[in-house]
This record gives structure tokens, sequence and C-alpha cells, in this order.
């Protein structure tokens, strides 16, 4: 994938899946390069596009949505491991190996890290491509389902934890999340960012998440400094595929 640095100077867009993305002004998104996870396009009709990249490292999302994850028109990053088995690569699918020390990895050519939450993968994206300054929105950190971290469930009931109630509906397996590992995952995606002059802030609406700094997504928007790039960043994956 040779877009590495090429949008230094520039901002990203990173979107979890969060309840938090319904209160989200997207007028504000449209024409930002953005990053989606996981079942994002479940959400296109509302924000009226579709992310740009989008990144997927669980297996259960693989395995149960590769069709709509296969359709999607975005350049997709996927966990090798699973993703290959159930898609196949083009100049659209990019499959990543994870590599299983828990670290920031910040050259995909060699691998990333999924670090408990497909975010950590997405951040380590987005630093590949040079990002200053990368937005959070819909990074809720807050679930209403209790249970060991990690462990597979099948969902019985209308999902409350995300931002549609089919987004895990009836009969949907899925890991519970891990919210102390996510946390480790984000201080150490942080600390990286630090480290090499860049910005990691968080613009989630209602977010309960403390490690970057907060605020509206129109103040982080207005910030001085990274300009947006949704243009660029369309034009060269235009270009690459």
């Amino acid at each position: 994938m040779p877009l590495r640095d090429r949008f230094r100077g520039h901002r990203a867009i990173v979107m979890g899946n969060g309840p938090g993305l319904v209160a989200t002004d997207w007028s504000l998104v449209r024409g930002e390069a953005t990053l989606g996870t996981n079942r994002i396009y479940l959400l296109r009709d509302t924000m009226g596009f579709d992310p740009d990249m989008y990144c997927c490292v669980d297996g259960l999302v693989l395995e149960q949505f590769y069709a709509e994850i296969s359709a999607l028109p975005s350049l997709k990053l996927l966990d090798w491991r699973i993703g290959g088995r159930f898609l196949r690569a083009d100049r659209r699918t990019v499959f990543l190996p994870e590599i299983p020390d828990f670290a920031f990895h910040g050259d995909l050519l060699g691998g990333w890290n999924h670090g408990y939450t497909v975010t950590f993968a997405a951040l380590q994206a987005a630093f590949y491509l040079g990002f200053d300054r990368v937005i959070l929105i819909g990074v809720d950190h807050r679930f209403r389902v209790k249970g060991p971290p990690t462990r597979e469930v099948t969902s019985h009931e209308p999902d409350r934890d995300h931002f549609v109630p089919d987004y895990f509906g009836r009969g949907v397996r899925w890991h519970l999340p891990h919210l102390a590992g996510s946390e480790r995952a984000y201080a150490t995606a942080r600390a990286a960012y630090l480290r090499a002059g860049r910005e990691i802030l968080d613009a989630t609406e209602g977010g309960a998440l403390r490690i970057f700094p907060r605020m509206s997504l129109q103040e982080a928007l207005t910030l001085p400094g990274p300009e947006k790039a949704g243009d660029l960043l369309r034009a060269a994956i235009q270009a690459e595929g």
C-alpha cells in the first residue's frame, strides 16, 4: 500500500460505531478524510457517503458480514487470518497480518496490532498515511452489556451499544468489549502520536473515554494546523486502484 506519509500536514476523522454517532452533525464530516470501521456502512444513508478507508480486524464481523464489506467502495484494510478466508485481495482490499506483541505499529507494511479495539488498528493506519491530526467520533467507550471481556456471545435482543439496534441484533455473534485493554491501546497510540509530533483528539458526542483531549467536532475542525484532506485521499486511492 504505497501511501505512506502521503498526508503529512493534514487531518483525518476515524469513526467508531458507538451511539454517539447518532448526534453527529454529518455536514461537518463530508469532505473530510474518513476512516470507518466494522459496520459503519449501516449509517450510509444518514452520513451521505461511504468512508474513504475502512478497517476491520474482528473475525466474527468479517465472517458474518463479508458480503457487505466486500461491496464497499472504500479502500479496505482487513485482518489477514480471517478476512483472507472470505474475501479476495484486489486493488481496494488489502490484508494485513496481526503482529502479536502489544504495541503501536506505524509501519503497516509489517502488519498491525489489534489492541482490543478496531479503533487502535485504524489509528495505526492513519499514522502510516501520515496524518498529523486524527479526530475520533463514535468512540463512546461505554457498554450496557456486561460479561467477561472478549467472550463470544450471541445477541438475543436489539443492540443498545451501537448506533442502530440491528448493528449486532438478534442472532448475531460478537465479542464482548475489553474496555481496560482498549484504554491501554489508546494510551499507547496517544504516546506514539505525541512522539512523532502529531495528535489524536476525541470529538465523540457524550463519550466516556478520557485518554485523549476532548472537544466538540466543530471545535476540532476549526483548530489551526492540519488541513482537510478528503479530496486528496480520494484522489490518491483512485490513482492507486
